[in-house]
């Protein structure tokens, strides 16, 4: 079997942090990340690289990577988005073992810590309203100021805090806030809230609480409690650090954790032209049914990659390959096409399929015969063997397979035609790809001049694989399947979701939509793919690599899904 060679990972900076960590013997040499979605929508292509980070991190460095659940806002969590960031974050590969972990399993933890900071001096119950607090908080420029509520006593903020929790506020009437310091230059240390009251029923602690903590309180807790050492963040955390440090120091100070305490790094996103990975638009493109739900080819969620015939290997290429920075940038879609293009070149077994079919019948062909013509389950791996491929007296060819009136350098099928000088020249001659060697003689057109059928004839002593089948030497060379015994089945030209590589740049991000992200047809495929299972890959040669559908495929009735072309075609478009 041939192997192709996978490109070595691009820089990673995280891993030189945790080298010296290892060195210095920081955490006694143990690497133990996480990964903490929100289960509030499905994952989607970025997170894919914060999963190879988290996931990748730990196994190269024998650790361990917690699969843990923030869900602090009951409101917009569902169980429904657990079962699919599960799916999604084994269908890459990974397992989490026993380490599994919801934010909502610590809750009572949490409020121990929130009563602490109160008898600590460093929390406050504030009664401002939402837009007080806005705009009291003050600017990048200028200073925030302080609540009035700030100096409630002790005493007084542990008694609001214990009734909040007991329920007897309406949502907004009170919230905890972290006292730190409001002239702060970083507004993220400016007193902020750590609790708020919700009266809403939680997907998995039901009605248990009413009063929810925020993310950026909840969320370094959870990585003290369960003994992170490397915190992996994207950068709109970074101005966020500070407070998770205080906020663990003074917790460390109060017996909570010990010493060395979780490390917050943070690293770049991922910015990738033709996508929008906002969660927020996402959400509006399933809503409004701009998509056919979250599993959608066309989204760049990774359930709706599964089902375009995207591979787990594909996304571990890609993110090997942009690496890890500190810095913003943009990768362009053709980086993360070619790489699935590249995993599915080496694994997808070739078949053959007429997408836009004309029927061609050779006259000279006996009716009623069949034979088997024999063409590689894959060209670079012969250990892999041959198909059998049914040849009869009429097959259907693509339609752009044959011309009447071709340009010069046109090689495939047209029919007799005068010369320059008026004389009848004969049809030009193809090569029927692992058959025969034919002669195009004219064809058949309806009453409104459209072509029905285009007719040929066939050199017997030309069958592909036979002694003196390249005697007669052709420029032209086009497949084929055979009419009486092919498989007609629903195919999805699935192309990219929006027209322009940043949407949402100059206008309304729908407005930028492509409405030929999808094409559906009816092709004819060779009876091989009669039996093609859910999530089965094949390149359908010519045409690029499809998959049959993950939802919609029956037995003995595929629909398959083009995941991409054989080559970037819009490369020339976006030049």
């Amino acid at each position: 079997m041939s192997e192709q060679k996978t490109p070595a990972p691009a820089a990673n900076f995280i891993r030189n942090i945790i080298d010296e960590d290892i060195r210095s013997a920081k955490w006694g040499g143990r690497v133990e990340t996480r990964f903490p979605p929100e289960p509030n929508g499905y994952l989607h292509y970025g997170h894919a690289k914060s999963i190879f980070l988290n996931f990748g991190l730990a196994r190269d460095y024998g650790g361990v990577c917690h699969l843990r659940f923030d869900d602090t806002n009951p409101e917009k969590e569902e169980q429904e988005y657990v079962d699919s960031i599960i799916e999604s974050v084994k269908w890459l590969g990974f397992d989490w073992g026993k380490h599994l972990y919801y934010a909502s399993d610590y809750f009572d933890t949490m409020y121990a810590c929130a009563e602490y900071l109160i008898q600590s001096g460093n929390a406050y119950v504030d009664s401002l309203s939402a837009e007080e607090m806005r705009a009291w908080r003050g600017t990048l420029s200028e200073p925030g100021k302080n609540s009035p509520y700030r100096s409630r006593s002790v005493e007084e903020n542990l008694d609001l805090f214990r009734r909040m929790k007991a329920g007897e506020f309406p949502d907004g009437t009170h919230v905890l806030r972290a006292k730190i310091d409001m002239a702060s230059p970083n507004i993220n240390m400016r007193d902020p809230a750590i609790y708020r009251i919700k009266h809403a029923s939680h997907h998995n602690t039901g009605d248990t609480w009413c009063i929810y903590p925020m993310y950026t309180y909840a969320h370094p807790i959870e990585d003290a409690i369960e003994n992170i050492t490397h915190s992996i963040c994207t950068l709109e955390f970074e101005d966020q650090r500070p407070f998770y440090d205080w906020l663990l120091d003074k917790l460390a100070d109060g017996g909570f954790f010990k010493r060395p305490l979780p490390q917050q790094i943070e690293f770049a996103r991922l910015n990738l032209t033709y996508v929008v990975l906002s969660k927020r638009k996402l959400i509006q493109l399933v809503e409004e049914k701009h998509v056919d739900g979250w599993d959608d080819p066309r989204l760049p969620t990774l359930m709706g990659a599964r089902r375009r015939g995207f591979t787990a290997e594909g996304f571990k290429r890609f993110t090997d390959q942009i690496g890890v920075s500190k810095s913003d940038g943009w990768i362009d879609m053709s980086v993360l096409e070619a790489c699935m293009r590249d995993d599915l070149n080496e694994h997808a077994l070739r078949r053959i399929a007429v997408l836009d079919p004309v029927k061609l019948i050779i006259d000279n062909y006996p009716d009623g015969r069949s034979e088997d013509c024999f063409a590689p389950n894959h060209p670079q791996q012969p250990d892999l063997g041959k198909r059998a491929v049914p040849f009869s007296r009429e097959l259907w060819i693509e339609r752009e397979d044959f011309e009447e009136n071709p340009l010069k350098g046109y090689f495939r099928l047209f029919p007799p035609r005068l010369d320059a000088s008026g004389i009848m020249q004969p049809g030009n001659k193809v090569r029927l790809r692992y058959g025969y060697v034919v002669e195009c003689t004219g064809c058949d057109k309806d009453a409104a001049g459209n072509i029905t059928a285009v007719h040929c004839t066939y050199l017997p002593d030309t069958k592909s694989g036979t002694p003196g089948a390249d005697s007669v030497k052709v420029k032209g060379n086009i497949h084929w399947v055979s009419a009486r015994h092919a498989i007609d089945a629903e195919v999805r030209l699935y192309d990219r979701l929006f027209a322009v590589p940043n949407p949402g740049q100059e206008r309304d991000y729908i407005a930028d939509l492509n409405p030929a992200s999808r094409t559906v047809i009816h092709a004819q495929l060779e009876p091989a793919l009669k039996d093609a299972r859910p999530e089965e890959r094949f390149q359908f040669e010519r045409h690029g690599y499809f998959v049959a559908d993950l939802k919609d495929t029956k037995p003995g009735a595929p629909v398959f899904n083009r995941t991409v072309t054989l080559k970037d075609s819009w490369a020339k478009v976006e030049k």
